[in-house]
């Protein structure tokens, strides 16, 4: 019943995608022009299948042994249909019969998950559903880790059943004899690295770490395994959702420690026939959420991450599950969107036509999809129809993958470049992740390059005045180059601020960031330089002028391991070339430089710490309320209800010019920041005799050119109260804006002005409307205020001196710290020559 199902569901799908139908023979005698017209378009119809065969038959001679019969059988069906019979029936199973018999198909067992399509959530990585954490409730099974042999007529064999839960993620070994998968039991386990014997036997556990999901395994040639994990607990910045970073392990499961640290999610490794990892990458420094997710690659030990392509390609949104085609240097991948599960379109790149845009875009399953490379906004893909994911290149021309069939039900299928979409199998929910079980060629294996016994590693810029419209800047105007850390974030709420994005809590008036200055190094005149950084730490640089100004800064982050030695040709340079000949650069010749610290040792940066002081000092005695600067700009520190007064009062009114989560385009040199900033300009030029001291300037610029952040910490005092961030509760907030006429939960309303000050409440501009401070409704306006004022006295906010982590931000933060011991201690096992086997909980 299934086989007569499956051939009847396949027969549609190849007649829509394959071929117009055939006309009802005439019973007139056609003439012959009509008769050469019919026949045309018969040959082009059959001319897929007649190229397939034909390709079939001279790639594999004796191992595609009916290929000759194939062909003519469609010769005996051309004919026929040129005598007017139709033989739709006949074509169809010839061509399932010729397509199926490719050798890389039926040569050998096809490992697939049977399972539900993940519910859809916020983000096309929310699919982990992590017990206690914001989705766990979308979780559900049941699934199975299954094969299927179609030289056995399409036998399926089932490895492993999860009844109430989720197996995903298999990778068959280089050698074809295991598959490692994650598998999750229930919805109250995590998902763990799982390996079975390729015949289904000896399952066997790995992973164990509780209240952490490790999911997409990698065999690599060393005989390692690497995978995606959230043993570094942190979430992305523009929502609440836990994200994954690379991790790294013995096969069994010893010594498990990071190899990726950028601050969202890191996953879909696949292995390069040079060595390397081939992985989607989602982070975002200085830029939008929605058109940062692309491709990277990374030696097995964590060295040399690099972009590889689509860091700035705003459409497709996302870039998943892309695998090099073998003999090639063409990759094939999902283009899907931000706001999406991990489907889409399938597309070939030839990352030698680029590294963006829509020129390496070669082809793509739907083909008008290609027509959506660079049109719209980061979640264009979601448009595509039919869906699209897992795909796995089986040759040039060849291709499985999963295929949506009807609802949410996805199938296997064989694509090929021929124009066939050949359903092969499905069942139940649906299926996925289909990949021979078969031997490989195994890449080559890339030594370790890391000392795990050193604190840092070594970055160098060769030429800082190469790159990407670098030519606008004047030769001898690079004096610094700084290092600034953009830390993970560890915590999230329910209120958020909407700036740019999704915000929870408020962090800055429209960027997801908070930073951390690691420090500066003095660049040489021919525009080199060698410096040492802190191991293992998401950073990006800037270059500076004689002033300290910014004149370029990345957009995008990078790491270094523990010993590396890494570095780039210039600022945003072309990455498809090498680096010139030349003369040793100045700074290569002399020993990597250590960071200058920024006015103390690294620390969050805090803007009400950093900034705040120099406009108490120079600014505030007339700049303030009821002063008369105040009419142009208030500059005085009081704490309201997201930020505090100066800040509101500087992004508010344009004195600052910075792209915040902006566009994921280029921005030219001087293109942004202190020097295209109003205030910058008015103290370089001097305002009212106002002179400032170097470190006064210093510390304003710099606020400006590290794209204006605010807070210091995601974590929150006030976790359930407007922008996670204000000391009134909900019902606080909606009396006090009856009481003064503002709609306090309209957060417009505090884009222009900042209506509470929590410092000073009667100065609070809300209260403004008041003539009588008799008035029994000033006075209960006034007391909210003060209550808040009282609230953050006894508990300070992220933003004041004395703020400290509270409620579920404290289990969080522990949590955090004992998964950083755990991984310190397989550290110190590596480098002592030892192992560190992860504790088995027990249970499952």
């Amino acid at each position: 019943m299934r086989t007569s199902v499956l051939t009847a569901i396949s027969a549609a799908l190849l007649i829509s995608l394959t071929a117009p139908p055939v006309d009802a023979a005439s019973s007139s005698v056609p003439t012959a022009g009509a008769q050469a017209k019919k026949t045309k378009a018969i040959k082009a119809r059959l001319k897929p299948l007649r190229d397939a065969i034909t390709d079939l038959t001279e790639t594999f001679g004796g191992r595609y042994p009916k290929g000759r019969e194939f062909l003519g059988r469609l010769a005996a069906i051309e004919r026929a249909e040129a005598a007017g019979r139709r033989m739709n029936d006949e074509l169809n199973a010839l061509r399932r019969e010729a397509l199926i018999a490719n050798p890389l198909v039926s040569g050998h067992p096809i490992a697939f998950i049977s399972r539900r399509q993940y519910k859809g959530d916020h983000h096309n990585t929310a699919t982990m559903f992590q017990t206690n954490e914001i989705n766990t409730r979308s979780f559900q099974g049941p699934a199975e880790l299954k094969t299927i042999e179609f030289a056995a007529g399409g036998k399926v064999a089932t490895l492993g059943k999860v009844p109430n839960g989720v197996a995903r993620d298999p990778e068959v070994s280089l050698d074809g004899r295991k598959i490692s998968f994650s598998m999750r039991h229930d919805i109250k386990d995590d998902y763990h690295i799982y390996e079975i014997d390729a015949d289904g036997t000896g399952l066997r556990q790995i992973t164990f770490g509780p209240g952490v999901s490790d999911i997409d395994p990698l065999y690599v040639p060393d005989g390692t395994i690497v995978f995606s994990s959230t043993r570094e607990p942190k979430y992305c910045m523009c929502n609440r959702h836990i994200m994954c970073n690379l991790f790294k392990m013995n096969a069994d499961g010893s010594n498990i420690h990071q190899i990726g640290h950028s601050t969202l999610h890191e996953g879909h490794g696949s292995l390069m026939a040079a060595g390397r990892i081939l992985y989607d990458r989602w982070e975002y420094v200085d830029r939008n959420f929605g058109d940062a997710q692309g491709l990277w690659t990374v030696n097995p030990d964590g060295t040399n991450h690099a972009v590889y392509w689509a860091n700035n390609t705003p459409s497709p949104g996302a870039v998943l599950d892309a695998r090099v085609i073998p003999g090639t240097e063409k990759l094939i991948s999902t283009f899907s969107s931000c706001h999406d599960r991990p489907w889409g379109a399938l597309a070939i790149v030839a990352r030698r036509l680029g590294i963006d845009g829509k020129p390496p875009v070669i082809r793509t399953w739907p083909a008008g999809a290609i027509n959506m490379v660079m049109r719209g906004n980061y979640d264009t893909f979601r448009r595509v129809n039919p869906k699209y994911e897992d795909p796995y290149p089986l040759s040039e021309r060849y291709f499985l993958c999963s295929r949506r069939v009807r609802g949410e039900q996805m199938g296997i299928f064989l694509l090929d470049t021929f124009g066939h979409e050949l359903l092969l199998y499905v069942e139940g929910h649906g299926c996925y992740d289909p990949m021979p079980v078969r031997p490989r060629p195994a890449p080559t294996d890339i030594p370790t390059r890391t000392d795990l016994a050193e604190k840092q590693g070594y970055f160098y810029l060769a030429n800082a005045y190469s790159g990407t419209h670098m030519k606008l800047v004047k030769p001898g105007s690079v004096k610094y180059l700084r290092v600034v850390q953009s830390p993970e974030k560890r915590s999230w709420t329910g209120p958020a601020w909407s700036g740019s994005g999704t915000q929870a809590p408020g962090m800055a008036w429209d960027d997801f960031n908070n930073k951390r200055i690691l420090g500066t190094v003095p660049v040489e005149e021919d525009g080199s330089v060698f410096f040492a950084v802190p191991a293992d730490k998401f950073v990006y640089f800037q270059i500076l002028d004689e002033k300290g100004m910014m004149i370029q800064s990345m957009r995008s982050g990078t790491m270094i391991r523990p010993g590396e030695r890494t570095g780039c040709i210039g600022c945003h340079e072309n990455r498809l070339t090498a680096m010139p000949h030349q003369t040793m650069p100045l700074a290569m010749r002399k020993p990597p430089q250590k960071l200058t610290p920024w006015y103390g040792p690294p620390r969050l940066y805090n803007y009400t710490a950093e900034v705040q002081p120099v406009f108490d000092k120079h600014c505030i005695e007339c700049h303030d309320y009821g002063k008369p600067g105040a009419k142009k700009l208030i500059l005085a520190g009081d704490t309201g209800n997201a930020f505090n007064a100066s800040y509101v009062a500087l992004r508010g009114s344009g004195y600052v010019m910075v792209p915040g989560a902006g566009p994921a385009s280029f921005i030219p040199p001087y293109g942004w920041g202190s020097h295209r900033s109003k205030l910058a300009q008015v103290l370089l030029k001097g305002h009212n005799k106002v002179k400032l001291d170097k470190e006064s300037f210093d510390r304003i610029v710099t606020w400006i050119d590290i794209n204006a952040p605010y807070y210091p910490s995601y974590a929150s005092a006030y976790p359930r109260n407007r922008y996670g961030r204000s000391p009134l509760n909900g019902g606080q907030m909606k009396r006090l804006g009856q009481l003064v006429g503002i709609n306090l939960n309209d957060q417009k309303s505090e884009m222009r002005v900042q209506q509470v000050s929590f410092t000073r409440p009667e100065k609070s501009p809300c209260l403004a409307r008041f003539k009588d401070k008799n008035d029994r409704n000033y006075k209960e306006a006034l007391a909210i205020i003060q209550a808040g004022k009282a609230q953050l006295a006894k508990r300070p906010r992220m933003d004041m001196p004395g703020a400290r982590l509270v409620g579920i931000d404290v289990e969080r933060e522990k949590k955090y710290q004992r998964l950083l011991k755990a991984e310190a201690e397989a550290r110190r096992a590596i480098v002592e020559g030892k192992k560190n086997l992860e504790k088995n909980p027990g249970g499952h």
